[in-house]
């Protein structure tokens, strides 16, 4: 398998096929994920909650998001690699965002960088491509400021707030983002975006009518359950299965069933007369 491109990202588009994009924060869930053919990973800044156990996405730093990228690359040869950048790494000044975007795919190893917002960080956006730094926008529901939004609501319920949207996109768009994810919008509105700007789009909770999309690995695999958004589809729910086989070892271990004759190692029997 070739290792996904932009170019062929922008085919897909053009050519109709869906693509797909998995969140992953690890090497062992990275080579999984690209054993499955997934067209992209988003290391994204979720890591914070479900990895790290914060309530909201805004303590994640650099350094968190470098060290789990590493990872990520290590695993995935062949699958795009996108990575957040945190709360705060491009909001202070365009240089800094151009500086911290140049570490995630210097230090990182990176493909490209996804930062949320719309008309306001279309400039930012601009100059980070302008210094040969892919980036994915992100609009609607943006999870770092939530608190501005009043919560993790739906975003483009009326018309004004629709055509907010399509003018956020068509910014993103222009200043040179190579795909745009829309989160939390109704289908509709994320249908009539997509069909109005030529650069891909890829959903989470904005239906089937994005170019692409994409679920956090851990709310489609059951591992996480603080909360799971009404968009989620959980293909498996393994938490209750790992809690099961954690159960299994310990009375195992508590009765002495483990570990077993099969499981242990042997001296030599002259070796042990000389121990003994």
């Amino acid at each position: 398998m070739a290792k996904v491109t932009i170019p062929k990202i922008k085919e897909m588009k053009e050519t109709g096929e869906k693509i797909t994009m998995i969140t992953a924060y690890d090497y062992p869930m990275a080579l999984l994920v690209d054993q499955a053919g997934i067209d992209m990973i988003l290391i994204g800044d979720s890591l914070g909650m479900t990895m790290l156990g914060y309530d909201t996405t805004v303590p994640v730093t650099m350094e968190d998001m470098i060290h789990h990228t590493k990872a990520v690359v290590n695993g995935a040869k062949n699958t795009f690699i996108v990575t957040d950048m945190p709360f705060m790494s491009y909001n202070i000044s365009i240089e800094e965002a151009i500086r911290n975007a140049g570490r995630l795919m210097k230090e990182g190893g990176a493909d490209a960088v996804k930062l949320e917002g719309g008309v306001e960080m279309a400039e930012t956006i601009k100059r980070i491509v302008d210094a040969g730094i892919p980036v994915v926008g992100h609009i609607g529901l943006t999870p770092q400021t939530t608190s501005k939004l009043g919560g993790f609501k739906v975003q483009g319920k009326t018309a004004e707030a629709a055509k907010r949207l399509l003018a956020d996109a068509k910014a993103l768009e222009e200043a040179g983002a190579f795909i745009i994810v829309l989160e939390a919008i109704p289908r509709d509105v994320a249908k009539y975006i997509t069909e109005n700007i030529s650069v891909p789009t890829i959903g989470i909770g904005a239906g089937p009518d994005c170019d692409g999309q994409v679920l956090v690995m851990h709310d489609m695999l059951g591992l996480f359950d603080k909360f799971v958004p009404k968009f989620v589809k959980q293909y498996l729910n393994l938490t209750p299965e790992i809690v099961k086989a954690f159960e299994a070892y310990k009375e195992d271990v508590k009765s002495g069933a483990f570990p077993e004759e099969k499981h242990c190692f042997t001296i030599k029997e002259e070796e042990l007369k000389r121990l003994y």
